[in-house]
């Protein structure tokens, strides 16, 4: 279910504009995906030429990447507070972004929204002016099928997201199952979100509402970046 349209130079550029905000001493949290993990390169750069930092990864392949690019990790746990997230999204509707293309949006909303400032890296294929990507939702596999049920009450067509080289379901690092829930166009994030996480069995869902502080867009030749104070 992975939205992977755009150049890498894109991405690349996205990332490593986002990473130049990451200052000595930060702690940091590192998003899941192709562009966020330019990002994880560039700060592994920065750190290779005397940066102290720490990171915070949200899923396995961040923290895979962190390591080889010899970013130091802590964990939430460990530290009193989270200065910038660096991440990617699977669609941007100004500040309101639909994650979870990679199945790791249950940390990346828990380390986002600990952030004091989270930046949303992204090419521009990501842009859209009304959020219709299918919704992410992580669940307890002994509720999938309630929370099937429930979304589809809400207006929504579940769909179990298989493996790809494996036999069976994905299977989220928390242990859990998604269920890829296809809205149409979605009139009201805010509203659903709400309803999505309401829902029984539902660990987390990849509307982020509210979340986001600005967005880091690559073009081929530069990076436009939004705010959310101007």
């Amino acid at each position: 279910m992975k939205n992977t349209g755009g150049t890498t130079d894109q991405k690349r550029r996205a990332g490593e504009h986002a990473a130049d905000l990451v200052e000595d001493g930060m702690v940091v949290g590192l998003g899941t995906g192709s562009t966020a993990a330019h990002a994880i390169r560039a700060i592994g750069k920065a750190v290779d030429a005397g940066l102290d930092v720490q990171g915070i990864p949200t899923s396995f392949q961040s923290r895979q990447l962190a390591l080889d690019a010899g970013i130091p990790l802590t964990s939430l746990d460990a530290v009193s507070g989270v200065d910038i997230a660096i991440d990617g999204a699977d669609q941007v509707d100004g500040f309101t972004l639909v994650k979870g293309g990679g199945a790791a949006h249950a940390r990346e909303k828990i380390v986002d929204a600990a952030a004091d400032r989270f930046v949303v890296v992204a090419d521009p294929s990501k842009l859209v002016d009304a959020l219709d990507y299918p919704v992410p939702v992580e669940v307890l596999p002994d509720a999938r099928p309630t929370v099937a049920d429930a979304v589809g009450g809400l207006g929504g067509e579940p769909t179990l997201r298989e493996a790809e080289r494996k036999d069976g379901p994905v299977v989220t690092d928390n242990g859990n199952v998604v269920l890829d829930c296809a809205f149409g166009t979605v009139e009201s994030p805010g509203e659903l979100a709400q309803q999505l996480a309401a829902l029984p069995g539902v660990v987390e869902h990849g509307l982020f509402v509210g979340l986001a502080d600005e967005v880091h867009v690559g073009r081929e030749d530069g990076v436009d970046v939004t705010r959310r104070d101007d």
